[in-house]
């Protein structure tokens, strides 16, 4: 982006060089403008729910303190999910956290125990197994590898001491390294369910 004065008189086009305004076609003209107008009102916008969720987060958690309190709980910062529903039962608001989670070196060892569990289990009905496992532990374009397909070997319901132990050594290398809040609002429906009111711009 230039961030450079364009001199009077003139307009910048994306590769940088200047072009006397009167040469600039009608159309372009306009449609300069209309996108100018309307990214102004989105940046508005987009601050404005900035603002709002900022505040509604800490709505959210006040609330919940107040609620605790009644118990003499104290959370100490936003810890979990919470959903909150009017008296009447029309509007619901929740609050979902979302946990960053990547695998330490300890995921190595957790797939050269299952490795040496596929080797022992040579019959044919552990092949579905073997390819799950291996989608597991595939790397995706960015090199990394899929924290809910890797999470997903635990549901399995498998009766093998050294499973069980890849199975530990998966839990033991899973680090949290960030979380991300998210509200989300919603309206009862003539149906009895919820819809979402939406505050996404591209939805």
């Amino acid at each position: 982006m230039q961030n450079d004065e364009v001199p009077k008189g003139y307009m910048r086009r994306a590769d940088g060089t200047l072009v006397p305004r009167d040469k600039v076609k009608a159309v372009d003209m306009d449609r300069h403008q209309v996108v100018l107008q309307l990214v102004t009102q989105a940046k508005a916008a987009s601050s404005s729910l900035a603002a709002f969720k900022l505040t509604s987060m800490q709505a959210v958690q006040d609330f919940v303190d107040r609620s605790l309190s009644a118990y003499d709980a104290r959370l100490g910062g936003v810890k979990g999910n919470v959903t909150l529903t009017s008296f009447d039962g029309q509007f619901k608001v929740v609050r979902a956290i979302a946990e960053n989670i990547v695998f330490d070196e300890r995921l190595q060892a957790a797939k050269s125990l299952i490795d040496d569990c596929l080797v022992r289990w040579v019959k044919g009905s552990n092949t579905n197994i073997k390819a799950i496992v291996n989608r597991a532990f595939q790397v995706d374009k960015q090199g990394l590898i899929s924290t809910s397909k890797v999470l997903s070997l635990r549901s399995l319901d498998i009766e093998d001491p050294q499973w069980s132990q890849a199975m530990r050594a998966i839990s033991d290398s899973m680090q949290v390294v960030s979380t991300k809040a998210y509200l989300r609002f919603y309206e009862r429906n003539d149906a009895g369910g919820y819809d979402p009111i939406n505050l996404d711009v591209a939805g």
